[in-house]
């Protein structure tokens, strides 16, 4: 998606589990027609959480007959987009060719490396009938050496990516390895990402293994250390403690993190990059048309004035 910066993501308040480095608190934003965005990263406090440096949580929503999300075409650059959908369908189109109707449950990995444009929009069924809308989408910041690398697309449905479950409790492994589990997605630097399910009063772990973790609770309750928090906060971990999750209403929650970086990273509109002067390259070939053009949209979004 493309955006703006905004106002930072608020605080939570201060809480007594010693393993919780930061509790965020999205702030919300209309974005028209009732679709609102809450954006939990980037935070002034902290930018990535592993590679994790953007992390938006949209919707609900509910589209009626003839209306429908509409994201112009528009540019990125030293990033990689993760678009994951509990609810309604996405067409996505970019400057590579690939046009993919993202649905509920499905791992969208879009890396743009050295540039990619892309649109994001409400398919014409759904927009004929109307829609619910709800999700997320991540940037994952490209390593260094790698952040000049070919732009691609990976799409994996949600039937092939592996599940863990037993008792009151389901995980999807979208992206990495996690629970014993290890998803098909090709990534370029060590991350994770996964989509838990927790029945009021079960438990689960958050792997110890990884160097930095965090989990976004998407809807319900859950309880660490006798401290509770509700949807929806992103909560931050120190690295190394041993995690129990202890639902305490029924509870979706995404676990998410990786190996850090090798330092921070500049963000301006939908550019990321470790280089001030790539980022102002980036703006030039995006103004004067350097950039390949999404096949079948004649439409785009111009670069901001500020």
């Amino acid at each position: 998606m493309s955006w703006l910066p905004s106002n930072d993501p608020t605080l939570g308040d201060p809480k007594s589990c010693d393993a919780l480095e930061l509790v965020i608190v999205p702030r919300t934003r209309d974005l028209g027609d009732g679709f609102a965005v809450r954006r939990a990263l980037p935070h002034g406090r902290r930018q990535m959480v592993g590679p994790f440096i953007f992390f938006d949580h949209f919707g609900p929503v509910q589209f009626v007959s003839g209306k429908g999300m509409d994201v112009r075409p528009h540019p990125h650059i030293g990033l990689a987009t993760v678009t994951y959908l509990f609810d309604g369908s996405i067409m996505h189109r970019d400057s590579e060719g690939n046009i993919q109707e993202i649905q509920p449950g499905a791992m969208n990995l879009m890396t743009a490396g050295r540039g990619i444009a892309h649109s994001e929009r409400t398919p014409d069924a759904q927009r004929a009938s109307g829609q619910m809308m709800l999700g997320l989408q991540s940037w994952i910041a490209l390593p260094n050496d790698k952040e000049e690398i070919a732009p691609s697309f990976q799409h994996y449905g949600a039937a092939s990516l592996p599940t863990v479950q037993d008792k009151g409790f389901r995980a999807r492994i979208i992206a990495g390895r996690s629970f014993g589990a290890t998803s098909p997605v090709e990534m370029v630097s060590p991350w994770f990402y996964v989509e838990v399910a927790l029945e009021a009063g079960m438990s689960v772990p958050l792997d110890a293994d990884h160097e930095e973790r965090a989990i976004y609770i998407v809807d319900g309750e859950i309880e660490i250390a006798g401290d509770r928090y509700e949807a929806p906060q992103l909560l931050i971990f120190r690295p190394g403690d041993r995690i129990t999750v202890r639902a305490t209403k029924p509870a979706r929650m995404m676990f998410l993190g990786g190996d850090a970086l090798e330092g921070p990273r500049h963000i301006w509109w939908n550019f990321v990059s470790s280089s001030k002067e790539r980022i102002e390259q980036a703006k030039q070939d995006w103004k004067t048309g350097h950039f390949a053009p999404v096949p079948n949209e004649h439409e785009f979004i111009p670069l901001p004035e500020n």
